[in-house]
């Protein structure tokens, strides 16, 4: 891709060069002591000849001090309070430069200058520069620090990353560690904390505690309060209660947690997206998102107005979800949509250079690849990168094979697309595109073939999943390992299949396999049946209350009222099943610990 060049008009470069010349002149001037009106002195012995008229224009600080009644009388010394010698200096020569010259080392101590004496270009260069080098391992001190100096930009910045960063930030960060127990547990309580299940918060409690086990073991009780809430931490809950109840740690637990009471969903990081799909003997443009946090379908208002699709795909950039090709049921499209997720506004993009339905879509360092599909003729094998910034498609070296209704997915750089459809067969071929070369290169062939297979990168492996092979559907899955070169028959957190067809009708059922059991479970259906249907993934919306299950609570009191019949119901059984104690008063530890799991 070529660099872009700006041109400058001749009154422009003239401009520029002015204000190089100009700053250049002034400290040239500052550095020989020429026409210097005052020194700025620091309590560290530091003193700096400047000119006043320079550093007024930098800081309205400076500028107040020269002009004050009580310094106009032409004061030939000043003393700068609050700073040490290298800092002022720093200061005053962003003041003849523009240039802020910020470390790792100094930053700390810049940044609280620069805010003291509202020098605002250099606290902005400053606050940029901590968000360039923000990380799992400093966010949490990045937050405290910028709390501290009222940057609620850097502030909010940081927050952000810790809650959306939560499991690195527990398991890297000392930081987290020296937290103090009310902000750890207003963490534990945030609800838009990024976890894969609750478990993960329990542990980060435990890890916190165990920093400094003789001091903090006292706080076991109120972290437990909380995990009790989260019915996924009930298998962990259990054995922390044994480990407590052996140490004489438990008191009056029983007592507390006899109704249950279930804490409302947290807020997602990550939202689902369905549009389009074929529904009803008809194509749809309905577009629904899934969330993950309370198992619910929301449909969106804001479909396309451009009209329906189906047998297209979907590739995210950002917010914005670009919607390439498909079929309406009497054009194939080489034309393509964008929605931006947090404007809600739908815009036309530039068209393919070949119409594309049962299209393969795939993002990568920010362009949108196509590849394969069918123009309503012929099968292709054609491949071609939009780029957003030119609004521009450009023609790729094109695959092996042609593929119709293939699925393509990224990893380590590369780009894979597996299986399809020929024209004749149905292949269980697949390879890769380096877009650093521009070449196609062969991998081993699936263990079965998959025309409308769904193709996704897990955890440095790739999943082909479902389809058909000429013959059936297909219910099964393997994975791909690119260390090994190898396919195998496995299914490895949160892998959905949605919608479909199962061979007789379109379906509107959801599956979600779980890597962790090895299992697949049902999640909440969607609101209509679709098949042809394209999904996406989109992190870290501003706007995400737009797109999930807006009455948590009521959920949370429905899960509550059917855990409590549970509860009642196993209560009962367990009446039946054991003897009444001779003194009713005396249970022995291990129905006690029964009674525990019952309630939790």
């Amino acid at each position: 891709m070529m660099e872009s060049t700006v041109v400058l008009s001749s009154s422009e470069e003239t401009l520029i060069q002015s204000e190089a010349d100009f700053r250049k002149g002034w400290t040239s001037m500052k550095d020989m002591r020429k026409f210097c009106d005052t020194i700025l002195q620091t309590q560290d012995g530091g003193a700096f000849a400047v000119h006043k008229d320079i550093m007024s224009v930098c800081s309205p600080y400076f500028r107040a001090l020269f002009t004050s009644m009580l310094t106009q009388n032409s004061r030939s010394k000043f003393l700068i309070p609050g700073v040490t010698a290298p800092m002022l200096q720093l200061i005053i020569n962003y003041a003849y430069t523009g240039v802020t010259n910020v470390t790792q080392d100094n930053v700390v101590t810049l940044l609280p200058a620069a805010d003291q004496f509202n020098v605002l270009g250099m606290l902005r260069d400053c606050t940029d520069f901590l968000l360039e080098k923000m990380d799992a391992e400093n966010c949490i001190g990045f937050k405290d620090f910028a709390h501290i100096f009222f940057l609620l930009d850097l502030e909010k910045a940081a927050e952000s990353y810790l809650l959306s960063h939560f499991a690195d930030v527990v398991t890297k960060s000392e930081e987290f560690l020296d937290m103090p127990l009310e902000p750890l547990l207003a963490l534990l309580n945030h609800d838009r904390i990024n976890v894969r299940n609750e478990e993960l918060v329990w542990e980060a409690g435990v890890r916190w505690i165990d920093h400094l086990p003789d001091e903090r073991m006292k706080h076991v009780d109120s972290i437990m309060r909380y995990v009790e809430n989260n019915e996924s931490c009930k298998p962990i809950v259990i054995e922390t209660l044994r480990f407590l109840w052996d140490l004489e740690m438990i008191g009056q637990k029983k007592d507390a947690v006899e109704t249950p009471f279930l804490a409302t969903p947290r807020i997602p990081y990550s939202i689902l997206f369905t549009i389009g799909g074929w529904s009803g003997g008809a194509p749809t443009n309905l577009m629904e998102t899934y969330d993950t946090k309370a198992d619910r379908w929301i449909r969106v208002e804001e479909a396309d107005p451009a009209g329906p699709r189906a047998y297209h795909k979907l590739a995210v950039i950002g917010f914005d979800i670009y919607v390439i090709g498909g079929f309406d049921g009497n054009d194939y499209f080489n034309s393509c949509r964008c929605f931006n997720a947090v404007t809600k506004q739908w815009r036309e993009i530039a068209p393919m250079h070949t119409r594309r339905c049962y299209v393969s879509v795939a993002a990568l360092d920010g362009m949108v690849y196509a590849m394969g599909g069918y123009d309503g003729h012929h099968r292709q094998n054609t491949v071609e990168r939009y780029d957003s910034e030119a609004n521009q498609w450009t023609y790729l070296t094109p695959m092996n094979m042609q593929r119709s209704d293939a699925s393509a997915t990224t990893l380590n750089g590369r780009i894979y697309i597996v299986g399809g459809f020929n024209g004749s067969e149905c292949l269980a071929s697949a390879e890769f595109y380096n877009p650093q070369t521009d070449q196609w290169t062969i991998t081993p062939s699936m263990k079965q073939r998959r025309s409308g297979v769904s193709v996704i990168s897990h955890h440095g492996h790739i999943y082909a999943l479902g389809g058909f092979n000429g013959i059936s559907r297909l219910v099964n899955g393997e994975k791909y390992n690119p260390e090994t070169d190898e396919w195998s028959p496995v299914m490895d957190d949160m892998i959905f299949a949605i919608g479909g067809f199962n061979g007789v009708t379109t379906i509107y059922h959801v599956e979600c396999y779980d890597e962790r059991t090895g299992e697949w479970y049902e999640a909440t259906d969607m609101n209509a049946y679709r098949s042809a249907l394209a999904a996406c993934v989109v992190q870290g919306l501003p706007n995400v209350d737009d797109y999930i299950h807006q009455n948590r609570s009521g959920l949370m009191e429905e899960k509550r009222q059917k855990l409590l019949q549970q509860q009642a119901l196993q209560e009962g059984r367990i009446r039946n099943a054991v003897p009444t104690p001779a003194n009713n008063n005396e249970l022995d530890e291990e129905e006690e610990l029964v009674e525990m799991e019952e309630v939790i």
